[in-house]
């Protein structure tokens, strides 16, 4: 199994999410993902990717670095991102009733394994 496959598993384990992805955060393209049926994966990976890029060129600017996490939430869940090696962006879709800090946990130490 490769780390990437990996990171799916621990994440999609944890109670109420969704679906999990990994994506290019350039192009907010798909490279790997575990989703269930009603979860689009590229309308996912595009909003993803476009935050990660967002988030971080604002963040340095306010002399913050680099963002290690982010969580959108919504009325029906949350989208978790956790910005990895080389572009990439684990990203996990979670129902509101997902236990955040477990995602949060698995998402963080996941993201750096990824290569």
């Amino acid at each position: 199994m490769t780390e990437t496959q990996t990171a799916l598993d621990r994440v999609t384990r944890v109670p109420g999410v969704r679906g999990a992805l990994v994506i290019a955060a350039a192009d907010g393209l798909v490279v790997a993902e575990q989703l269930m049926e009603d979860v689009d994966g590229q309308a996912v990976a595009a909003l993803a990717g476009s935050l990660v890029l967002r988030l971080a060129r604002t963040a340095e600017s306010a002399g913050l670095g680099r963002p290690r996490f982010l969580h959108l939430r919504g009325d029906a869940g949350s989208v978790l991102a956790a910005p990895g090696a080389d572009d990439l962006v684990l990203v996990a879709v979670v129902g509101p009733d997902a236990n955040l800090g477990l995602a949060r946990l698995e998402l963080l130490e996941a993201a750096g394994r990824l290569a």
